[in-house]
């Protein structure tokens, strides 16, 4: 991926997390996974903790909590919105060893060995260049600084799953989560950056969601793909992308039951050390 094109996926990216900034926190299913991804990392008192892609800052309230007054978290993210919107609750909990800053994950605004850990949570798939991410957060942290992140099974998110199919079929690669979504990816991956100590726990769950809501999951040419610039659909005719929309449709309602479709959520916490 060129300069130009990362660029321009970045502020893609970033334009559609400020757009759902208002609305993100309505996410219970978000909010859960951010508690365990603190909760399995038994943050020390008086840390000094990074949380990279902090969103509406779900992860860093909550570690927070754990480090103590001793101890700080700084939460960044490319999205300006979900930036405001964690600002504007830190405002309200008044936590004075908080604070959030517009920031690129993939280019961190701190010197080396600055923190104890470092956090991203639900969105390493999102960076231009993971094995780069994970070297570069590498150097951030102190000697023995541990990272922390969420990675999604290969076969998590029925929509995008099924979309992955349709798009084969039309010579296109949609990635999603196939750079990380088994624990040996994972590993294999913390190991290429130089991290020993790998931990990675996992988290089964899912739930049924309807058609309609599986329907409307469909994203189209102009929706970024995470880690992929261009778009992967962007050669695509807009006959082939309906054709593509309407086979994607068939296969979910092929899917459908008495209780909705299947829509796996396997959550993988991946930990390792400096």
């Amino acid at each position: 991926m060129d300069s130009r094109c990362a660029a321009q996926y970045k502020r893609d990216v970033a334009d559609l997390y400020s757009q759902r900034s208002h609305s993100y926190d309505q996410s219970l299913w978000h909010k859960r996974i951010a508690r365990k991804l603190v909760d399995f990392a038994n943050l020390p008192t008086g840390a000094k903790v990074l949380d990279v892609a902090t969103g509406t800052g779900m992860v860093a309230f909550h570690a927070v909590s754990k480090v103590g007054p001793q101890g700080s978290v700084v939460g960044i993210d490319i999205a300006q919105g979900m930036i405001d919107t964690a600002q504007a609750k830190n405002a309200a909990a008044r936590h004075a060893n908080l604070r959030f800053e517009l920031a690129d994950a993939e280019n961190l605004p701190f010197p080396p060995d600055r923190f104890d850990f470092i956090f991203c949570g639900a969105a390493l798939i999102w960076m231009t260049d993971i094995p780069g991410a994970l070297r570069h957060w590498r150097t951030r942290l102190r000697a023995h600084g541990r990272v922390g992140f969420h990675a999604f099974s290969e076969n998590a998110f029925v929509a995008g799953t099924v979309a992955q199919s349709v798009l084969a079929t039309y010579g296109v690669s949609y990635q999603m989560s196939q750079p990380t979504g088994t624990p040996q990816k994972c590993r294999a991956l913390l190991e290429g950056a130089g991290y020993k100590n790998i931990d990675i726990q996992t988290i089964d769950e899912g739930t049924f969601i309807s058609l309609d809501e599986a329907k409307r999951a469909w994203l189209g040419a102009t929706h970024p793909a995470p880690g992929q610039f261009p778009q992967p659909m962007a050669n695509m005719t807009a006959l082939q992308v309906e054709g593509a929309r309407q086979e994607f449709e068939r296969r979910l309602e092929a899917l459908n039951s008495a209780h909705g479709i299947w829509n796996d959520m396997t959550t993988y916490c991946a930990y390792a050390e400096k």
